[in-house]
C-alpha cells in the first residue's frame, strides 16, 4: 500500500494518491491532473476511483478532467448532486481498492455533503482518515459556506459537532489524519503548519475536539471571528458541481501575445483588468497606469479570488516570459479562466515605446522611523485585523486589504498615506488598487511591519478588540 500527499503550497491544499495492488484512488485532485496520471503510469497502476470530500469553494478540483482522461468514477458523499455523471455514496459505503478498503464517512457541518474517507489496510485495520475540510490539524472547517435561507452557520456548526464526536473522535488514536488544507487556507481560522497528524494528537491539541466541550460552546467557538468568505467561493462551488474546461484548454486559449500597441486598445475595448504579476519592487519602479499588482511570488491565487470579484472578468497579463504558464495555471485553479492575452515582450516593450509609466514611491523602514519620530504621519496598516491587534505602529489605522473597499474613505486626500503590511507584498497590492481609483498620495514602506519593528518607530503591543 502506498499513500502520498501531493501538496500545493499556493493554495495550502492537500490532494492524495492511494495505491494498492496496482489500483489507485485520488482524493481531492487539483485542476491540472497530469501529476496523478503520470505517477500512476510510472508505477504501472490504474486510477480506479476519484473521491471528493465536498464541493470545494477555494479551488477548482480536477475530478471532471481526471475522470474524462481515465474513465474512473467520481465519488461524492451523501447530499451531493452534480451536473455530470457521479456516484453518490451512502454513509459507511465501502470501496475496494486492491487489497485495501476505503469507507465513506458522512460528516456534514462544513458543508452538508462533506464526507471523510477512512482507509482500512490489508489486515482490516483502520489506518488513516482523509478528512477534507471537516477536520484540520488544530482546527475544523468553517461552517458558513453552505448557508441556505433555512440553514444558519450555527445549524451547520451543530451538525459539525455531531460529526466530529460520532464519526471521527470514535476512531482509534493512532489513525493518521490527512487534512484537506494546511496553514494559510481561508477554510479554517487556526490551522496548524503541520501537514500530517493523528486522531490522538488532535484530541489533545485541537480546541474543537475537547472532551469537556458542550455543543453550545463548540458552536460559539467555531462561529466566532469568522471573516466573510471571498466572493469567488460560491463561484468555485458552482464549477465543481457543474463542470468546467480542461485546464490544458484554458492554458492554450490564454497564451495570446498582444503587442504593446494593441494592448492598451484591447484593455479599453474589453474592460479587462490589467494584472501585473511581477515582483512588487519591479511594479513600484514602473508599471502601466491603472494596472493592478498581485505578485506571483506571494499568495497569488487566493488574493486574485478575494479582490477580483467575478471569475468571468477579462484579464490581460503583464509578466515575464517565464511566469506566463504558471500565472495562467494559478488563475485557473481558482476559476479565473478568462485571460484574453498577455503583453508581448512584457513591461520592457511598453517602456521601450515610451508609453506613459506610473510608479509607486517607496521608503525604507529606517527612513519611515526617522519621519514618524518628527511628525504625525498618516499611517495605513493593510494587514488582517488579528495581525494589527497583536502588534502595530502607534497611531496606525487598520485598513485590511481583504476589505479595502470598505476603507477607501480612511485614506487622506491631503496628507501622504504611508502604507505597510507585514512584509511588503500586500501593501503594494493595496497601493495599486488605490492608484487605479485615483488616490496617488501614497508611500509604500519597504519590508512592512517586520522591518519597521526593528527600528525605533513607536510600536504598540496587544490591543483588546473592544477598544478599536
Amino acid at each position: 500500500m502506498k499513500v502520498e500527499q501531493l501538496y500545493t503550497g499556493c493554495l495550502a491544499q492537500g490532494a492524495y494518491y492511494i495505491e494498492s495492488n496496482g489500483e489507485v484512488a485520488i482524493i481531492d485532485p487539483m485542476r491540472e491532473v497530469s501529476e496523478y496520471t503520470d505517477l500512476a503510469n510510472s508505477r504501472g497502476a490504474k486510477i480506479k476511483y476519484i473521491f471528493e470530500t465536498h464541493f470545494h469553494a477555494d479551488f477548482v478540483s480536477g475530478h471532471v478532467t481526471l475522470s474524462e482522461r481515465t474513465g474512473a468514477p467520481i465519488i461524492f458523499g451523501p447530499n451531493a448532486s452534480t451536473s455530470f455523471d457521479s456516484t453518490i455514496a451512502i454513509d459507511n459505503q465501502e470501496f475496494k481498492l486492491g487489497d485495501v478498503t476505503i469507507k465513506a464517512l458522512h460528516t456534514p457541518g462544513h458543508t452538508m455533503e462533506s464526507t471523510c474517507y477512512l482507509l482500512i489496510d490489508e489486515q482490516g485495520k483502520e489506518h488513516s482518515l482523509f478528512s477534507g475540510d471537516t477536520l484540520f490539524l488544530g482546527d475544523v472547517g468553517r461552517p458558513d459556506l453552505a448557508v441556505k435561507s433555512d440553514l444558519t452557520k450555527e445549524d451547520l456548526a451543530g451538525y459539525l459537532f455531531e460529526s466530529l464526536r460520532n464519526k471521527i473522535m470514535t476512531l482509534p488514536d493512532n489513525v493518521i489524519v490527512y487534512p484537506g488544507h494546511g496553514a494559510g487556507s481561508a477554510c479554517g481560522k487556526n490551522i496548524s503548519t503541520d501537514l500530517v497528524g493523528s486522531i490522538g494528537d488532535q484530541k489533545q491539541n485541537n480546541y474543537a475536539l475537547r472532551n469537556d466541550m458542550t455543543k453550545e460552546e463548540f458552536v460559539n467557538e467555531v462561529t466566532e471571528g469568522i471573516l466573510p468568505p471571498p466572493a469567488y467561493f460560491p463561484l468555485n462551488v458552482g464549477l465543481n458541481r457543474d463542470g468546467y474546461k480542461d485546464a490544458d484548454v484554458v492554458l492554450s486559449e490564454a497564451k495570446k501575445a498582444v503587442n504593446h500597441v494593441d494592448f492598451e486598445t484591447m484593455a479599453d475595448q474589453t474592460g479587462a483588468i490589467v494584472l501585473d504579476v511581477r515582483h512588487q519592487d519591479e511594479f513600484a519602479a514602473g508599471h502601466i497606469p491603472n494596472s493592478i499588482f498581485i505578485g506571483l511570488n506571494g499568495g497569488f491565487a487566493p488574493w486574485v479570488g478575494a479582490l477580483i470579484k467575478d471569475v468571468n472578468q477579462a484579464i490581460l497579463l503583464v509578466c515575464h516570459d517565464d511566469q506566463l504558464e504558471e500565472t495562467i495555471k494559478r488563475l485557473s485553479r481558482v476559476g479565473f479562466d478568462n485571460v484574453i492575452g498577455y503583453l508581448e515582450g512584457g513591461f520592457c516593450a511598453w517602456k521601450a515605446d515610451q508609453k506613459e509609466i506610473a510608479t509607486v514611491e517607496t521608503i525604507s523602514s529606517d527612513e519611515f522611523s526617522g519621519l514618524i519620530s518628527k511628525e504625525n504621519l498618516h499611517v495605513m496598516d493593510v494587514r488582517k485585523e488579528n495581525e494589527y491587534i497583536s502588534e502595530h505602529v502607534v497611531a496606525a489605522k487598520n485598513t485590511p486589504l481583504d476589505f479595502l473597499n470598505q476603507f477607501m474613505g480612511e485614506f487622506s486626500k491631503e496628507k501622504t498615506n504611508y502604507v505597510h503590511c507585514a512584509g511588503g507584498y500586500r501593501s503594494m497590492i493595496a497601493n495599486s488598487i488605490l492608484k487605479a481609483r485615483g488616490v496617488h498620495n501614497l508611500v509604500d514602506v519597504q519590508g512592512g511591519f517586520a522591518a519597521i519593528k526593528n527600528t525605533s518607530a513607536p510600536v504598540s503591543d496587544f490591543v483588546c478588540p473592544s477598544t478599536l
